[in-house]
């Protein structure tokens, strides 16, 4: 069989039953589209449950760790002035940044000023301990309110409430 005769029987081969077929290049870019519009609509909701179950996860850690201090209270009168006081061991947070906690019982009304953490109201979170994640972006500001605090999962009401600081 000759070379041009191979090429015939693959590509051509005219009136036969045998004939070969192809995508065409329309085809191809109607696949292709159909391929960019699904991974454009699935990327971001993955994105989106990617982030809750952080949060999520977040969340419950600000939750032991709580039960960790408030049994430290409980033992001894007083919250601990460090997580490692009360025996917690350094956690970091779903985006590897170190959980911050700020002894707020028995300081005075300036140094309480200095440290905690401020509602819109500003007003204190928390009376007894601040208790956060810096979020998403690892940025935090003393006022929730500030946009670098929007990602922060925070604890306030003296735990009432533990979530992302831009639902309280």
């Amino acid at each position: 069989m000759r070379y041009t005769d191979f090429l015939e029987t693959l590509l051509i081969r005219g009136r036969s039953k045998k004939r070969l077929r192809a995508l065409t290049l329309v085809e191809l870019l109607i696949a292709i589209a159909i391929l960019g519009t699904l991974s454009a609509i699935a990327v971001p909701t993955y994105n989106n449950y990617i982030d809750e179950a952080r949060n999520s996860s977040a969340v419950a850690d600000i939750r032991g760790i709580e039960g960790g201090i408030l049994r430290f209270q409980v033992e001894r009168g007083r919250p601990p002035d460090t997580l490692a006081e009360a025996g917690l061991p350094t956690k970091l947070d779903p985006w590897g940044n170190p959980y911050q906690y700020t002894r707020m019982a028995g300081l005075s009304k300036k140094e309480r000023d200095a440290k905690c953490r401020w509602n819109k109201f500003e007003k204190p979170l928390n009376e007894d301990f601040d208790l956060s994640s810096m979020g998403k972006d690892g940025k935090t500001k003393p006022k929730i309110t500030h946009k670098d605090s929007h990602d922060d999962i925070i604890r306030a009401n003296g735990g009432a409430y533990v979530g992302p600081a831009s639902e309280y």
